[in-house]
């Protein structure tokens, strides 16, 4: 690069980019969520910050502000505009500045080779919003005032280039100079570059904060449970008042049983009420009684004598017997064969078992904590659960939310996965994209926790080194524009910037369309029906019932309208 070539790209590309979607309350660049706000309101917040924290340390807050916004813009610039020459891209970062309405970028020297790893630029901003803020409230400064541009312009070229580039403001008309002018090189190339680059690595107050905050973690720690128990993340009310009851009812010997989804994590929930209970120091057995034949079921759990049946070869202990003086954990209790159920009544109710071809009575001491994904009550109605049994393990028993009722801790969730495959894998990511994190705030989540697990994890391994984990690392679809998330509908659709239903619910819209054929509805038959029935679901709110069904507000009322036309045309004719 050089300043002979110093123009920008057409602002084309750019611009459709950007999508204002304001019956959504959401503007995008890209994958990028941004906000508009007035310069008002950022005044008086940067005079409150320095007032609050000082003039240094307010100054170094601005500076990472802009430097966390350059880090993503660079990796943005690198995608955007894929066709363009080196220094074209480059300029995308100060284009972006404009475009946002923060300064008027004027480049004047641009050098950058690579191969020798040299970088030299000059640049003039004009109009810039922060000389604007200390003309608002602040008033003339004793130093340059861009500190939000200038963490952006170190960031963004930094990452850009993948050399520590380091930029100073020379000039600045926030302290009285005829213009605004930026020179960046190589950090090293500046002789206090490591005094300046610790506005990036330090923030003194925030860090005695969070020094603070861990020892306050730590004495809850100390105070509160031991280390081995499970931790469950989780800040949502439904998901709280669930665990309130595991917590308050783990150290009593009553038979506990885990309703919810498969995927909610009620393996982790049996796991923290064995280390809560008193018998934390005994065995924790696990048990997936769907994934045992039905012919073996009651050898696995109860144990089988020698020469009981073929096979039976030695004597061996069954699930409940090693569990012995700890925690059984049934999952999937419902999938008990009769014989099973009846053999672990007697368990729970005498306290002693039988082994399979055995006739010798065995006592054992053991917790159960049960768990299912389907209604027992109707289980017992159909017969295919005991009565008896039910009322016996039924006699504690909590409700595990599925995801899609925890829409707070979804982002919780991401970040703790996120952390710990980003360990695993040995990567930094820069996190999620403001989309990615619409896209999984979107999605239903069938699987639940064990489902989001899993898209992170497929997130990582997909998500290039020092780069942001995308929605399409994450679902395994692009976008052809904004998502627009409902959060009544709850389910992304792909054609309109939304990601498509999983197979059960393309299975589902086959079946439906079978039988509509099949019973020859008509189309305008079937969108009344739909009509009526999302505007009864939104209780009469033509917005909400818009979002429903995938219509813009005037769409569907263009539709209620014909639809009451063609109402009163019938009743004319009658």
């Amino acid at each position: 690069m050089s300043d002979a070539h110093l123009q920008f790209p057409d602002l084309k590309y750019l611009l459709d980019k950007l999508q204002f979607k304001p019956e959504e309350g959401k503007i995008w660049l890209a994958e990028q969520r941004t906000v508009l706000m007035g310069l008002g309101a950022l005044s008086s917040f940067r005079k409150e910050i320095i007032t609050s924290m000082g003039m240094e340390r307010g100054k170094g807050f601005f500076m990472r502000l802009g430097y966390y916004s350059g880090m993503r813009d660079a990796e943005l610039a690198r995608k955007l505009n894929p066709d363009a020459t080196p220094d074209q891209a480059f300029l995308t970062g100060p284009q972006l500045h404009c475009l946002r309405g923060m300064v008027k970028v004027i480049p004047l020297v641009l050098e950058y080779d690579p191969d020798k790893k040299h970088f030299y630029a000059e640049f003039e901003w004009v109009d810039s919003f922060e000389v604007e803020i200390c003309r608002m409230s602040l008033g003339q400064l004793n130093e340059p005032a861009c500190w939000m541009l200038l963490g952006y312009a170190c960031a963004y070229s930094s990452h850009f280039t993948g050399l520590d580039i380091q930029f100073r403001e020379v000039e600045c008309r926030g302290q009285g100079d005829h213009q605004c002018r930026i020179v960046g090189k190589v950090a090293t190339e500046w002789p206090d570059h490591e005094a300046f680059s610790h506005f990036f690595r330090e923030a003194p107050l925030i860090d005695e904060l969070y020094e603070l905050q861990s020892r306050i973690a730590d004495l809850e720690q100390t105070l509160g449970y031991p280390d081995d128990i499970p931790k469950a993340l989780g800040e949502a009310p439904p998901f709280t008042s669930a665990l309130e009851m595991i917590d308050r009812g783990a150290n009593a010997d009553v038979t506990m049983l885990l309703i919810g989804e498969t995927g909610t994590g009620k393996e982790v929930l049996a796991r923290r009420v064995h280390s809560m209970s008193t018998r934390k120091d005994g065995p924790f057995v696990a048990v997936n009684c769907a994934a045992i034949p039905p012919e073996l079921i009651e050898s696995e759990l109860f144990g089988v004598e020698k020469g009981a049946y073929t096979g039976a070869t030695q004597s061996r202990k069954g699930r409940f017997e090693r569990a012995d003086g700890g925690t059984i954990f049934l999952d999937e209790v419902i999938e008990l064969s009769p014989r099973a159920q009846a053999a672990l009544l007697r368990v729970i109710q005498e306290g002693e078992l039988e082994r399979v071809g055995d006739d010798h009575t065995r006592s054992i001491n053991v917790r159960i904590v049960a768990a299912t994904n389907e209604d027992l009550a109707a289980a017992v109605k159909t017969g295919r659960f005991r009565a008896d049994l039910f009322y016996r393990i039924n006699a504690y028993m909590v409700v595990i939310p599925a995801l899609r009722e925890r829409q707070n801790d979804i982002g919780l969730l991401a970040e703790h996965f996120r952390k710990r495959y980003e360990k695993q894998y040995r990567k930094v990511t820069l996190g999620f994209t403001d989309r990615a994190l619409a896209a999984l705030h979107g999605y239903d989540w069938p699987g639940n926790i064990r489902e989001l697990e899993n898209a992170i994890e497929r997130g990582i391994i997909l998500t290039d080194e020092s780069c942001s984990i995308t929605e399409q690392n994450l679902f395994n679809v692009g976008w052809s524009q904004t998502p627009s998330v409902d959060p009544k509908t709850r389910k992304l659709n792909q054609s309109s910037g939304q990601l498509e239903s999983h197979k059960p619910n393309e299975l589902l819209l086959a079946s439906l369309t079978d039988q509509i054929l099949y019973n020859e509805i008509s189309i305008s038959d079937l969108e009344a029906a739909l009509i009526n029935k999302a505007t009864e679901k939104a209780e009469g709110n033509i917005s909400a019932a818009a979002r429903l069904l995938g219509l813009s507000r005037p769409a569907l009322a263009y539709r209620l309208k014909r639809q009451d036309e063609d109402t009163n045309t019938e009743a004319e004719k009658k």
